[in-house]
């Protein structure tokens, strides 16, 4: 079985637009959530977001065919960029038959597609941009990608909800262990904050209604909790087999050993009672790697601020791993980004490496009223320095659809 290790990392959300910003926001519980300002809100009932703040393109696209193209394409091409860069690979050459990319998007382009919508209403047919359609669609993250830096191998986009990015991860590492890739852009995106988006998930009451206190208003595991704050972002990682990185002398990160994934098929929206889905998911994650449960030391949880997830996903971690949980450290960075949906997992999936690499485990922010049906470590507040070996990221999404990756320490 060949092994498949991380030799990039690049990130894009509400705290910043490159790896290092982010992670520094992350393990300073620094929010970057903050009042939309992509349109006037005040009709709507929530009126914060977690977007991307002073972002620009730089070299990592060109800059006219930005001006007509999705956000949650261009916060790929960014971490993609910073990713590539950071791992060394040169993407120019000609044997890129097996480098491929896994990009995984809840949504796409929401806004675009209002946007759309309104000017085929008021204006007509001829009006409608011929650009919107190509840039709109979930796959053309991975695609555009793919076309930018000549990946010529697997090219496919996960869409599964809030667990995306981390099903984007997760395919990449099986691509590679099963002799389908050597290299992998892998990870999640998206950039779905708009009218539309907030009224849906605010019509759902998922959202915080925190409007007044936007950077506290995202408290994963806390006993005020009044639901989670969309974000925005990308996060992506450049997977590579471990020979392969090793003949050209590349820095690696971590080594993903394990993933699961698993279906509640209980509810639309709802986690299955007691987690049982997440349940079968972690295990799943542990099997693949062949490791024992106490080997975990950190969890990344999915952990969205809102009542049933964070419940459930307490159940199920205490669960699965019995005795154990009690030792283990868990965080949720979402009360930093907000939940970035089907990038969510891809940014995380990148936080977990940085844990492992640097000997950090991030904070939950905002966690000061601790849940009691939440009773274990999530690390409130304050990150702190961890002796790391393995270490688990959950996404659980609509439709009761569940991954996790499996980490561990690169010796």
């Amino acid at each position: 079985m060949r092994r498949v290790v991380v030799t990039g990392l690049g990130c894009v959300n509400a705290t910043g637009n490159d790896m290092s910003s982010c992670w520094n926001a992350a393990m300073e519980a620094r929010s970057g959530i903050d009042k939309i300002s992509y349109f006037d809100p005040k009709d709507l009932t929530v009126r914060i977001a977690g977007e991307v703040k002073n972002f620009e393109i730089g070299d990592s696209m060109d800059l006219k065919e930005a001006r007509r193209t999705s956000n949650f394409i261009k916060f790929a091409m960014k971490a993609t960029h910073e990713a590539l860069n950071a791992s060394g690979l040169d993407t120019s050459a000609s044997n890129t038959d097996k480098w491929g990319t896994s990009i995984g998007v809840g949504i796409g382009d929401l806004g675009g597609i209002e946007h759309n919508a309104y000017i085929l209403r008021d204006k007509g047919q001829k009006r409608v941009s011929p650009f919107f359609m190509p840039y709109t669609i979930a796959n053309m993250a991975s695609g555009v990608v793919s076309i930018r830096h000549n990946l010529r191998g697997p090219n496919i986009c996960t869409t599964t909800a809030c667990t995306s990015g981390t099903h984007g991860v997760g395919e990449g590492f099986l691509y590679i262990r099963n002799h389908l890739a050597d290299v992998m852009v892998c990870g999640g995106a998206e950039g779905a904050i708009s009218p539309l988006g907030i009224a849906s998930f605010a019509a759902m009451k998922a959202l915080s209604t925190r409007n007044d206190d936007p950077q506290t208003a995202s408290r994963p595991f806390d006993k005020d909790r009044d639901g989670f704050v969309m974000g925005e972002g990308a996060g992506i990682l450049i997977l590579e087999e471990l020979e392969h990185a090793k003949a050209r002398g590349a820095e690696i990160y971590a080594e993903v050993v394990g993933y699961g994934m698993s279906g509640d098929a209980y509810h639309i929206t709802a986690p299955a009672e007691g987690g049982e889905g997440a349940q079968r998911c972690m295990q799943l994650a542990l099997d693949t790697a062949r490791i024992n449960k106490s080997d975990i030391d950190y969890i990344n949880a999915h952990g969205t601020s809102t009542g049933l997830n964070d419940r459930f996903e307490s159940a199920a971690i205490m669960a699965v791993f019995g005795d154990h949980a009690k030792k283990l450290a868990v965080s949720s960075t979402k009360g930093v980004t907000g939940h970035c949906l089907g990038a969510a997992g891809g940014i995380e999936a990148t936080y977990m490496a940085m844990a492992l690499k640097e000997g950090q485990i991030p904070p939950t922010a905002n966690l000061r009223n601790p849940d009691p049906e939440c009773p274990l470590d999530y690390t409130p507040l304050t990150g702190r320095d961890a002796k790391l070996r393995y270490a688990l990221s959950n996404s659980f999404g609509f439709g009761g659809t569940n991954g996790s990756i499996l980490m561990k320490r690169f010796d």
